[in-house]
């Protein structure tokens, strides 16, 4: 189960294979470790995203963690295999509501380039409300011998999406996570996010992603007989490494992951109120205090050089908690 903030909850719940070629002589072996390449095939893509829906609806239908936990991965496996857990807790018996996962008119975008870890877009609309949202999945592949998992989810409105840079084949161009050139490079966009929450600034847009949640964050900081206190981290390694694209303008999409730390202490002779989602993932006893502890997936635009960048899509989920 994956909470999308402001849109309701939603069940959702990337890398290459090594490029053979065939010559009169036999086999041989294109290495992707240094050749460019297209990350993926139109099959190979194509049979990634049936595999993923396929070990999801198993997954949400159960709510069974881990019949999915194969296919997923980065923030989108934390958040999708803690909401199967606290749902499991709930309700051992599965989801008696379970309506499958489907996707239609299915677009990829497949970039070019050389070594691991790999990974391509899947662009559709869903069979879940909010009806005529774009469903952006991430999948990455960190290597041969490896399945592909989807690592981001987003929903973005249609008309938000931008064009991707394309080749003649119509392969998209990747990002690098250092690259130049851009307002905010994409290993950066973590640490300026937790940044622009804690103190706020000029390097995002006004937005629900952004003005928007702060306002509300530092007004929850405020109520009576709660203190709330932040904690806000970057996640920038592995499986959570930002993944970007190049946008036709010059700038870029680009999937990014932040991790949050909420700590709700109740005054002296009151408690803090434990929702069941909370307390199913909850460690110790909340006397006095709870902390939670989110995963949240953004993707971004970001333009060339300078400029506001702007928050398209969030998706976060709680992934933990401890009672004190």
């Amino acid at each position: 189960m994956i909470r999308v903030r402001r849109l309701g909850r939603f069940g959702a719940s990337a890398a290459a294979a090594l490029a053979l070629s065939t010559t009169a002589s036999g086999c041989v072996t294109v290495h992707g470790e240094r050749e460019v390449i297209p990350t993926a095939t139109k099959a190979e893509a194509s049979r990634a995203l049936k595999e993923f829906l396929r070990a999801y609806n198993k997954a949400d239908r159960a709510y069974d963690p881990a019949l999915d936990a194969a296919r997923v991965t980065g923030p989108l496996g934390a958040i999708n295999q803690a909401g199967l857990k606290a749902r499991r807790a709930q309700h051992p018996d599965g989801n008696a509501r379970h309506v499958p996962l489907r996707f239609t008119d299915v677009k990829y975008a497949v970039p070019k380039k050389a070594g691991w870890p790999r990974f391509f877009v899947v662009d559709a609309l869903s069979n879940r409300k909010p009806h005529g949202y774009r469903w952006l999945i991430v999948f990455t592949r960190a290597g041969g011998d490896q399945l592909w998992e989807a690592t981001y989810l987003n929903l973005v409105r249609p008309d938000r999406i931008p064009d991707l840079k394309r080749d003649e084949d119509g392969y998209v161009e990747p990002v690098a996570a250092d690259r130049a050139g851009l307002a905010l490079a994409p290993r950066r966009l973590g640490a300026a996010y937790t940044a622009f929450l804690k103190s706020g600034g000029d390097a995002f847009a006004p937005g629900p992603h952004t003005t928007q949640w702060k306002a509300a964050r530092d007004k929850n900081g405020k109520r009576l007989g709660l203190a709330v206190q932040y904690l806000d981290e970057p996640r920038n390694t592995g499986a959570f490494a930002p993944i970007g694209l190049r946008t036709r303008d010059g700038g870029a999409l680009v999937f990014f992951s932040t991790h949050h730390y909420e700590k709700q202490t109740a005054s002296k002779g009151l408690t803090v109120s434990v929702e069941p989602d909370v307390k199913a993932l909850m460690k110790g006893e909340a006397k006095q205090s709870v902390t939670l502890e989110r995963v949240s997936n953004q993707v971004s635009l970001t333009p060339r050089a300078k400029g506001e960048v702007t928050i398209l899509g969030r998706m976060q989920g709680l992934v933990g908690a401890k009672g004190a």
